[in-house]
């Protein structure tokens, strides 16, 4: 029998991976996309397929969704045939999607209009935590609803905390982006001017990466750099995004964000060079067209 009901809208390169955890977890899931094929390859793997948000909502007492920013959020949940058209007084939505979290509280309040509960739940960890099952999840809302959806989310999660009200949960995740995205653009500089300075940029890596400088990033973004292997696991134009969505919180708020502004020039700058669907430690490429060198050899 199952553990409980699901259901799951968007079936990307995070979505897939996350129904998949869900089902090993013995939960049965009700699943929809945009996409036909993503839908039918998840019923191979046990999922019941829908033909919309609003029949997955109709079937499901719980539904996450997993799109790629807030106008996609607020259509999957909010516009026609959106999980709240088929949704019931007392059902769940639980937005892992990272998205402007201006966005999140418009939705929220839309679940509280419906009588319809609400957590927005970004992750960070990308494909590989999605596969794996350790993905970060920053999560706000109502500490109750978080606490009864607690185990489910452990079926793809490695650590879940509540940040707050809604919006919190997108509030963490875009700091989260900025240190990301700030590491990987130190990492291509240093790598860079090890290479052109005629040092080994693998020694220089294995010297540096035990002491202060040393992170999660480094030891994972390092080694791509190092084989020029920009193979996605989280591409460039998603994160364009998430600190697009940053600069923006941040003039909401009145916060000047110019590391954040500067790393994002790079990433579009990327993107109009046609490589938006690599892997974000690609901007490490605009730090080697500048200085006229490639870190790989």
């Amino acid at each position: 029998m199952a553990r409980g009901e699901i259901g799951f809208v968007g079936l990307g390169i995070m979505g897939k991976p996350m129904v998949k955890n869900l089902i090993k977890a013995d939960y049965a899931v009700t699943v929809y996309d945009i996409v036909a094929e993503a839908v039918e390859e998840m019923a191979t793997e046990g999922a019941t397929p829908a033909s919309s948000a609003a029949e997955v909502a109709s079937k499901t007492p719980i539904v996450i969704t997993m799109v790629p920013d807030s106008p996609q959020s607020e259509a999957a949940i909010l516009g026609p045939g959106g999980v709240l058209e088929g949704a019931s007084k007392g059902d769940t939505v639980i937005d892992m999607s990272s998205i402007a979290p201006a966005s999140s509280k418009k939705i929220g309040e839309a679940c509280d209009a419906a009588g319809v509960n609400f957590l927005d739940a970004p992750v960070s960890g990308g494909e590989t935590g999605a596969i794996e099952g350790t993905l970060a999840v920053m999560v706000g809302g109502e500490k109750d609803i978080f606490e009864k959806n607690y185990d489910m989310l452990t079926a793809m999660s490695g650590s879940i905390v509540l940040c707050g009200g809604y919006g919190a949960g997108n509030t963490t995740k875009l700091a989260n982006q900025i240190i990301v995205a700030g590491n990987i653009a130190a990492l291509g500089e240093a790598l860079v001017l090890a290479k052109k300075s005629g040092i080994d940029p693998k020694v220089v890596f294995e010297a540096i990466k035990g002491g202060l400088a040393g992170s999660t990033v480094m030891n994972t973004k390092g080694p791509m750099m190092l084989e020029g292997n920009f193979d996605p696991g989280f591409r460039v134009v998603l994160h364009q995004k998430d600190l697009h969505n940053a600069i923006l919180t941040g003039k909401d708020v009145g916060v000047p964000l110019m590391v954040t502004g500067l790393v994002q020039q790079m990433l579009g700058s990327l993107i109009n060079d046609g490589k938006g669907n690599s892997d974000h430690s690609a901007i490490a490429n605009f730090m080697e067209d500048m200085a006229g060198v490639t870190i790989a050899d």
